[in-house]
């Protein structure tokens, strides 16, 4: 049951991420980003109100909405990264997210295992072979939107690393905490940047789906982390990229040169090993 719900969980943000990325092409980001959030609040709400857990020390608030601040930014660089890029370079470099806990576990003086760090050289040279291209004039230079992957990568790291410290009482909790904390700051920016708060009506069906994607995906990946190994609940949860690249090549037709392609299938294998643990 686990791992049917951690596989359902990348399937929802696999596909939240494309429909983010589409919607990034037609909508200023901040824009996609406000309107879609406040879409997966409501849900996170009635996810907590349905578990009927007692509400957490401030502490694991704190760390939750600071992670989910984090998250905000790395999926502002991720659709802004899709709306200049290939999906297919710009996602599985967004899978590298898991060193991040990593190396927090390391600096706190937990070693890494010898699988995490293979998985840290697989990502290392995915990353690198996919974060460059050859231009039409025959040099290389670095892939549209790669690194906004990169920071994307680190966004979704420290969500990982704040949720971990927060949900410790309450997961849906913290997830609410991170979504709560996220939705004013993606406002803010788009009034700073006088970025719309609404968006067209024949585009809100799109926005709407995104953020239902999303809060769909963090219910059933929470649901799985408690029903089964973490370890394998991470590795599961990390495909999502496949569903994003897949989405882009069928209905997109995007296609990427066979190499690339290779380096994307490495840099999420790393990312696989790095998350077991």
């Amino acid at each position: 049951m686990a791992a049917l719900l951690a596989l359902a969980g990348a399937l929802g943000w696999g596909v939240g991420d494309f429909l983010g990325g589409i919607a990034s092409r037609r909508l200023a980001v901040l824009t996609v980003l406000v309107v879609s959030q406040v879409v997966g609040l409501l849900g996170v709400y009635a996810w907590v109100l349905l578990a009927g857990d007692a509400v957490p020390a401030f502490g694991d608030l704190a760390a939750a909405g600071a992670g989910g601040v984090a998250a905000l930014v790395g999926l502002a660089a991720l659709y802004r990264g899709f709306a200049l890029g290939a999906m297919g370079i710009v996602a599985p470099i967004s899978a590298a997210s898991p060193i991040v806990p990593l190396a927090v576990d390391a600096g706190q003086g937990i070693t890494p295992s010898t699988a995490q760090w293979l998985g840290v050289v697989l990502v290392v040279f995915g990353i690198v072979t996919l974060s460059w291209e050859r231009s039409s004039t025959g040099t290389e230079r670095i892939a549209a939107g790669a690194g906004l992957a990169v920071v994307a990568a680190l966004g979704f790291g420290l969500f990982f690393v704040g949720i971990d410290a927060g949900a410790d009482e309450s997961s849906a909790w913290a997830v609410a905490a991170a979504r709560t904390a996220s939705v004013p700051v993606a406002a803010a920016a788009a009034l700073v940047t006088r970025s719309p708060l609404t968006a067209p009506r024949r585009l809100l069906p799109m926005l709407v789906a995104i953020g239902a994607f999303d809060t769909g995906a963090n219910v059933l990946v929470a649901a799985a982390a408690t029903r089964g190994a973490i370890g394998s609940v991470a590795v599961l949860s990390s495909l999502y990229p496949v569903v994003t690249v897949v989405l882009a090549w069928l209905v997109l037709g995007e296609h990427l040169p066979r190499g690339k392609r290779a380096a994307g299938a490495v840099a999420l294998a790393g990312a696989a090993f790095v998350a077991a643990g």
